[in-house]
């Protein structure tokens, strides 16, 4: 069955009545990828259903993660997980039933009742090894572990939420292989050797949530996520107030090593005398004296069934959503107070009355001074964005540098043609710009603006309908075109005022990408529409070669400015490639390429180079099919690249990778040419012009390198502001115009450098 809207309006709107023949009832909860609802089968059994947001719904990538992620969680399900009832990674909205467990997560527990007795966390310790040696026997690995993926039913712990896992041999798979996961409870191996992370990884992770169940807090404990990252690697951890017949066991869990900690069949025999029984009390304790008692919930085991428990989920979200919010705020407020002359100390004074105290150690001030504005952890899963984390002593009081005191108003350094202006104070994310005639067009969620490219003076801003910018405005037809990324609506503004010349509305899942000047549509049913970036009329409409809905991609210089549109098979095997003219929708030539293609760049004889992306979203070879000879040539990179953005300039392909490694590949040879660790954990797409090649970091640096050499030559300073709190999944690429390069950063700036002198910068 099609799932079902709600006749609602706004966000209420969005949410599915139906999942398959599943009726849902009420919402259990909502994370970054989705939300859970409480459904009943035919029979009248209780599930939870895990349905993907709308956005994600739309993304053939993402569809292929969901598929990993039911395969993961049908592998494992068993005793210790929740099992796998139905599931559809096909339908319009992807989702997965599994059976209702009744009862609290961890998180939950120790939040309302404390820190457990030392009986009950030798209980519940022997029961996660169970779970993660069945997990593990499978050939899983979780890799987000953590005590709100716990649930504390009658009959034991059970493990939940495959949103991440793995198999064993497979290569790292994320959105586009970034580091993902929860940092308080991630492995050291997990930020320094992704593509390593195995089985271990998770013990640590069982090490740090038994930290949690004991005390309330981590092993590695601060406000800020980048600290955490620092401790994790570096530091040993605070067993404070773990029982001492646990804290040796729990130390070798915390082993910086993967291959010094113990299996879960060790740590089973280690505790095999208390793993035999579990008591619900022992895992949901008497309320305490004093202590009221929800309306809903009945003291002891029945207040966790039935509608108690219904209750509890469908309130979870609201909750945690104001609890999250108020938590960012505070946050906020501590990083801006952290980034002054003597704040970091008062920063950690104002956290002392804190569940969740700051405690830095001294080594780790000058990190949180620098960086203190960073991520928020939001959603249940959430990646961890730590750009550069080795060198970020470095960014030590570069908070406010350049940056203008007053709203619109560029600060002028003495270098030619250097600036920095905030034209859009408030909102979050980084700006994203495009360049033409001497404006710089750039976007936020939620505001279109226009900037001079010489001085940054403004010159125009316009709020408009965007929740969210996955790229620039577009100069299309001669206007400014700020809705790219799908939604309700298409507009074409006037480039010199901002004023609206054009507005089309747009229906519900329909995805944009420009080519020269014409928008093209894609619905979810594979119809592509052309429309003119000029008036907002159609100009022709056709379905294209093949099933499903197209991925379009355009690259300047390409052939007569075509347009490429990709499939990729259900399996992976092959995509198909159609070039489309864009002005009048011909097709002008189609075919099936062997592996899992991203294009990412055109060349002037018409041949379009891909990287081809393993199942777990590693780029492993460099593929160019050239469509005048029907010869395709693959060049294998030197490893598989996680997260890869890649450019090209001349016979010459930068890769940009997970954790910052650049790669120069020579096509012709099919040698790496060089190799650079610049230590950003998550970079835009490279940009190669003149002897440089640029790209942008999470935290607002600008990097350059010799294209040449493969050395850094100059980076700019970071620039986290308060709303940085969400990062989006990858920086906005810089543009490089003449001599100037541009960038915009996660406080709100848009800057331009001198290329021609970057140690300076």
């Amino acid at each position: 069955m099609t799932p079902q809207r709600n006749t609602g309006a706004g966000a209420e709107a969005e949410l599915p009545e139906y999942a398959g023949h599943y009726q849902l009832e009420s919402c259990l909860g909502s994370g970054g990828m989705g939300v859970v609802h409480l459904a009943r089968s035919t029979s009248g059994m209780k599930l939870a259903v895990k349905v993907v947001h709308a956005r994600f719904a739309r993304d053939p990538e993402f569809r292929g993660r969901f598929r990993q992620e039911v395969a993961a969680a049908r592998r494992v399900s068993g005793a210790f997980t929740a099992p796998v009832v139905d599931a559809d990674p096909e339908a319009e909205r992807p989702w997965m039933a599994t059976l209702f467990i009744p009862g609290p997560t961890l998180s939950e527990q120790v939040k309302r009742k404390g820190p457990m007795s030392a009986g009950q966390l030798r209980r519940l310790m022997a029961g996660l090894a169970e779970a993660l040696r069945d997990i593990h026997r499978v050939g899983v690995v979780h890799r987000d572990l953590k005590p709100g993926n716990v649930l504390l039913a009658e009959d034991g712990p059970k493990v939940i939420d495959f949103g991440i896992s793995r198999p064993k041999d497979s290569e790292l798979r994320t959105e586009t292989g970034k580091l993902i996961g929860t940092p308080p409870f991630m492995a050291p191996e997990q930020f320094r050797r992704p593509r390593e992370v195995g089985p271990a990884a998770d013990i640590f992770a069982l090490g740090s949530v038994m930290v949690h169940a004991a005390t309330g807090r981590g092993p590695f404990d601060s406000d800020s996520p980048y600290v955490v990252a620092y401790q994790v690697v570096h530091d040993e951890p605070d067993l404070t107030g773990v029982p001492d017949g646990l804290a040796p066991l729990v130390m070798r869990c915390l082993a910086k090593e993967p291959a010094d900690r113990p299996t879960p069949d060790e740590l089973m025999r280690e505790l095999r005398s208390v793993s035999a029984s579990y008591e619900t009390q022992a895992f949901i304790p008497a309320q305490r004296i004093g202590e009221e008692t929800p309306a809903q919930e009945a003291p002891g085991r029945a207040g966790w069934a039935g509608e108690a428990g219904r209750a509890e989920g469908a309130g979870r979200a609201k909750g945690a959503g104001r609890a999250e919010g108020a938590d960012r705020a505070k946050e906020a407020e501590r990083a801006e107070e952290a980034g002054r002359p003597g704040g970091a100390e008062r920063a950690e004074g104002a956290g002392r009355g804190r569940p969740w105290p700051l405690r830095v150690p001294r080594r780790g001030r000058v990190l949180l001074g620098a960086a203190a504005a960073g991520l928020a952890l939001a959603g249940a899963l959430v990646p961890a964005v730590l750009g550069g984390l080795p060198g970020m002593s470095g960014m030590a009081g570069v908070f406010g540098r350049n940056a203008p005191e007053k709203e619109g108003a560029p600060d002028r350094t003495a270098a030619s043609g250097s600036w920095t202006a905030r034209p859009a104070v408030g909102g979050s994310g980084m700006p994203q710009c495009a360049h033409d005639a001497g404006k710089l067009f750039c976007a936020r969620p939620g505001v279109v603006f226009a900037l001079s490219a010489s001085d940054g003076r403004l010159l125009w801003r316009r709020p408009v309908g965007t929740r969210s910018m996955s790229g620039p405005p577009v100069v299309s037809g001669g206007l400014v075109q700020p809705y790219t990324d799908g939604g309700p609506r298409l507009a074409g503004l006037d480039p010199a005022t901002g004023e609206n010349v054009w507005q089309r509305r747009l229906p519900t899942g329909t995805t944009v990408r420009y080519a020269g000047g014409t928008a093209l549509l894609a619905g979810p049913d594979g119809t592509v529409t052309g429309v003119d970036g000029a008036t907002g009329a159609t100009r022709w409409r056709r379905a294209l070669p093949g099933q499903g809905m197209p991925a379009f991609a355009t690259f300047p210089g390409a052939a007569e400015g075509t347009a490429y549109a990709t499939r990729t098979s259900a399996d992976g095997t092959d995509t198909r490639v159609s070039a489309v003219d864009p002005r009048t929708g011909r097709v002008r030539w189609d075919v099936r390429v062997r592996g899992w293609l991203k294009p990412f760049a055109a060349q002037a004889d018409g041949s379009v180079l891909f990287l081809a992306v393993d199942s777990g979203y590693g780029a492993e070879e460099i593929v160019r099919y050239t469509p005048g000879t029907g010869a395709t040539r693959r060049v294998a990179l030197p490893a598989v690249l996680d997260g890869a953005h890649a450019t090209v300039r001349g016979n010459v392909v930068y890769v940009l990778a997970t954790g910052g490694s650049l790669d120069a590949v020579d096509l012709a040879s099919g040698r790496r040419l060089w190799h650079l660790e610049t230590s950003v954990s998550r970079g835009s797409l490279p940009v190669a012009s003149g002897e440089r090649v640029y790209f942008t970091a999470s935290d607002g640096r600008l990097l350059a390198v010799d294209a040449r050499r493969g050395r850094l030559v100059g980076q700019t300073p970071a620039r986290l502001g308060a709303e940085s709190a969400q990062v989006m999944s990858t920086p906005p690429a810089p543009l490089t115009v003449g001599a100037d390069v541009y960038a915009g950063a996660p406080d709100g700036t848009v800057f331009a450098v001198d290329s021609r002198s970057p140690a300076t910068w």
